[in-house]
């Protein structure tokens, strides 16, 4: 006869920031039926800000996130450029702001690649769970590790000199900036950038070398053909600052592009399921069911027709050729896109400290108020929206937020569906799927927090439960 239906959990899902579990519910025959990634916290910003004034929203929505606060900063503040009557910045205040968008996505990916996701490449899926970790990395790969701190140090040093502090900072305000970078900023700053350059590569270089060594493996992990969202330049180049919006399907063709994103709502609505508390969102002409999309660096690098950076350019057109002619689909590729970004981030870094309009007092404009701001940014993670009305007492009466996790949401519960299909043995929870189907959701690097889960042992409690309730495999990671 056979078996009854089955339920694994695992929770929580380590090594990202907030609360999440994973239930992967099996058939009478022991096939996958379900899986799903549960979102089990509840984030209450956009209630948070209702009643306040609408130039406190960018220092207040970057609590948002410790690790990429700037993304919310910035992003609140272009709303609330409009807010404020400012369609165009003066050049010193904009480039003052991709100055800073720059400096903390270098930082990101880097804390997410080598402190995050090396332990995994470098020591092995299977390596005991104690060890797999950044302290066990920094054993056996003191070089790397200690290459990985001072790469991120870097970055928040660009973010202190721009925004005032390293997290949570105040640089960016509706209208423009607050400070000028100085010349002592500018050299302090400038006398590293040739060696993050570097560094930047040697990473790149060292992620396609074990990508390319395990493809049999990092290929299909997860993996599957998807819809893409991004926003790109006019000219169809790679820009996390300002840009469209442009959806791309499996096969590379356009669904939509050069969207305004004034009228974002009109393209991308947002779903909600009962068993989470984050919401699902979609392209309206696909409808909910075929309408999902993943966003991030491994859709940014696809959506895009060109880098604008020599180096990070020369290693796209490297990547794409993955995809022979075809978006590049495979989840494990997100590192190798992040790393791509990461060079860029560096180069354009350069290329702005070398920019006189950094070190003019011309910061700040004002104009005719207006009820409404619509902005879209690029966080490290992907898109991200932030959409406000404001009365005619300067208060914020609405607030819709799409996060960059909220976005690939979808999207990480294929990666452990199928992770699931693929690893998953009889009766018996294997270590295989207990870290792959962690390795396949980290690939997104949904907002993590690095602090809490980056040291010591991965905690994890798995059990395989028959349908009467009784308890046929435990699995326990203290």
């Amino acid at each position: 006869m056979a078996s009854k239906a089955r339920k694994i959990v695992i929770n929580p899902v380590t090594r990202i920031e907030g609360h999440a579990k994973v239930t992967i519910r099996l058939d009478e025959n022991g096939k996958v039926d379900k899986a799903r990634m549960h979102i089990v916290e509840f984030r209450g910003f956009e209630r948070f800000v209702q009643g306040r004034m609408y130039w406190e929203a960018p220092v207040i929505v970057q609590r948002l996130c410790g690790i990429c606060p700037v993304s919310h900063l910035l992003c609140a503040s272009k709303a609330m450029d409009i807010v404020a009557g400012v369609d165009k910045l003066t050049p010193t205040a904009e480039k003052m702001r991709r100055l800073l968008h720059f400096g903390q996505t270098y930082q990101s990916h880097a804390l997410h690649f080598f402190h995050l996701s090396a332990p995994d490449l470098l020591l092995g899926y299977d390596a005991d769970p104690a060890i797999r970790n950044v302290i066990g990395l920094a054993v056996e790969h003191t070089e790397l590790a200690v290459q990985a701190v001072k790469m991120r140090k870097w970055g928040q040093e660009i973010i202190k000199a721009t925004s005032g502090k390293k997290i949570h900072g105040t640089g960016s305000i509706p209208g423009g900036f607050n400070k000028n970078l100085s010349i002592e900023e500018r050299d302090f700053l400038l006398k590293d950038v040739d060696q993050m350059i570097q560094w930047a590569v040697d990473g790149l270089n060292l992620y396609k070398e074990l990508y390319m060594k395990d493809i049999d493996t990092l290929g299909p992990l997860g993996s599957f053909e998807s819809n893409d969202v991004s926003i790109v330049r006019e000219d169809g180049a790679l820009d996390i600052y300002d840009g469209k919006l442009r959806a791309r399907d499996k096969d590379g063709n356009d669904i939509f592009d050069m969207v305004e994103p004034v009228e974002y709502y009109k393209y991308i609505k947002e779903g909600v399921r009962n068993w989470s508390y984050m919401k699902f969102p979609f392209i309206v002409s696909l409808g909910q069911e075929k309408g999902w999309y993943r966003v991030g660096p491994l859709s940014r690098v696809n959506n895009c027709d060109f880098i604008d950076s020599p180096i990070a350019e020369k290693e796209r057109q490297e990547f794409k050729a993955l995809g022979k002619g075809r978006p590049v689909h495979s989840t494990m590729a997100y590192h190798w896109a992040r790393l791509i970004e990461t060079v860029h981030s560096a180069e354009k870094i350069k290329e702005l400290l070398g920019d006189p309009d950094l070190q003019k007092d011309d910061l700040l404009l004002t104009g005719e108020r207006r009820p409404e701001g619509i902005a879209i940014i690029e966080a490290p993670r992907g898109t991200l929206f932030h959409h406000y009305r404001v009365d005619e007492n300067d208060q914020i009466t609405m607030a819709n937020l799409i996060v960059s996790t909220t976005s690939n949401n979808q999207p990480m519960n294929e990666s452990v569906r199928i992770v699931a299909e693929q690893y998953l043995e009889g009766e018996k929870i294997t270590e295989p799927l207990l870290n792959l189907v962690e390795v396949a959701i980290r690939a997104y690097d949904p907002c993590l927090s690095c602090a809490t889960h980056a040291v010591g042992q991965m905690p994890m409690h798995v059990t395989l439960i028959d349908a009467d309730g009784n308890m046929l495999d435990e699995k326990v990671r203290d």
